[in-house]
């Protein structure tokens, strides 16, 4: 076998997500010198992790988004691709069933290893869009080799079940995000936060994440603690127009001055030692990268019911209906304030299998024993 092995992972675009952000975990712990991973994406403009990427040794590919309108143009260029680049063995998408054109083409150029990775835990847009997506999930089921999910729920949604399904952990840097009084402290005065209850939020500005909930929350929340602050931590889309709307709605509320946007951050992990509490109302996730990142900081968590229990790693993580009112979720997470004490739970997140360097050798691994498995069978 010919090393490094090379891996191919497709995305949307590389900005600061989940799935970005994990596979970017991984990216910088691997042996490079066994695996290297370069990317396809699908967005023609430079992406937050992009100058990251090429600074690790990556490469960055770029072909039109693979929209049913655009199928045949897709398939034709990324054929293209792996016809010109025929050292990809592995295909490794986060774009779940939306790569079913990547999945045919790789098939037919003889990419041995086609790796669907499923990272959500229920669909969204239109009718006709999700009527696309259930058939695009029955397509692709003949042509990819591994089934790998974030979690259970995740591989039920895409897979229809969780039989053969390899669930590869969101792992994070657990040492870089550990509670820190000293940094909390530092952050908490460069950010005027000194005396302030923080209610934290971090997470794009897409219709999932449901800020607007989260701005009602924070509303009841801030009639009954004067000292309330919410931290909003993420970017948008391009034209942003979500968070514009979701700033608009401040505005109306007459909150302006007690919530922050911060925009895309490098520094998640720094920002969440500034927070007291982390609340995540989302209408729908797989298992998110950030509830392992807040509970690693050692806070307590606020989440919604559709997001899955397999990420309570620590005990500390409430999940409440989104069907109860915004001010049931406000005495849930003020209640939080006097009965919560913060520490350290490091070796928690470690015994639970989400710290990266663990997981980068199994992946490693995985990926290495799988091409030998098939280039035994090929001889």
């Amino acid at each position: 076998m010919k090393y490094p092995v090379k891996v191919l992972f497709l995305d949307t675009v590389m900005d600061r997500g989940g799935a970005e952000a994990m596979t970017m975990n991984y990216l910088r712990h691997i042996d490079r010198s066994r695996v290297s991973f370069d990317f396809l994406v699908h967005k023609d403009y430079k992406a937050e992790y992009e100058d990251e990427i090429t600074a690790l040794g990556g490469v960055i590919y770029r072909i039109c988004p693979p929209y049913p309108q655009y199928f045949f143009r897709y398939t034709r260029e990324i054929t293209a691709l792996f016809r010109e680049h025929p050292e990809y063995r592995i295909l490794h998408s986060n774009m779940m069933e939306n790569a079913l054109p990547a999945y045919l083409a790789a098939e037919k150029c003889g990419v041995p290893i086609r790796i669907c990775h499923a990272h959500i835990a229920a669909g969204s847009g239109t009718a006709v869009k999700s009527a696309v997506k259930s058939v695009y999930r029955r397509l692709m089921k003949p042509h990819i080799t591994h089934r790998f999910a974030c979690g259970r729920d995740a591989a039920s949604y895409v897979f229809g079940s969780t039989d053969n399904v390899v669930l590869m952990k969101n792992a994070i840097e657990s040492e870089k995000y550990r509670f820190s009084p000293a940094v909390r402290q530092e952050v908490r005065a460069e950010l005027r936060l000194d005396g302030k209850f923080v209610v934290g939020h971090v997470g794009r500005f897409f219709p999932q994440k449901n800020h607007s909930f989260l701005v009602d929350i924070f509303a009841e929340i801030a009639k009954r603690a004067p000292d309330a602050v919410l931290l909003l931590v993420g970017g948008g889309e391009l034209d942003d127009a979500l968070m514009n709307r979701i700033k608009e709605k401040v505005n109306t509320l007459r909150l302006s001055d007690r919530v922050i946007f911060t925009g895309v951050r490098s520094d998640v992990e720094r920002m969440l030692q500034a927070f007291d509490v982390f609340v995540l109302p989302s209408l729908y996730e797989g298992l998110p990268v950030v509830m392992i990142e807040a509970q690693a900081a050692g806070l307590p968590c606020v989440m919604s019911d559709r997001v899955t229990d397999e990420c309570d790693i620590t005990g500390h993580v409430t999940a409440l209906s989104l069907e109860n009112s915004a001010g049931n979720w406000a005495d849930v997470i003020l209640g939080l304030r006097e009965a919560f004490v913060r520490k350290d739970v490091h070796d928690r997140i470690v015994s639970a299998g989400y710290d990266i360097v663990q997981n980068a050798r199994w992946l490693e691994n995985f990926y290495i024993e799988a091409l030998q498995k098939y280039d035994t069978r090929s001889e």
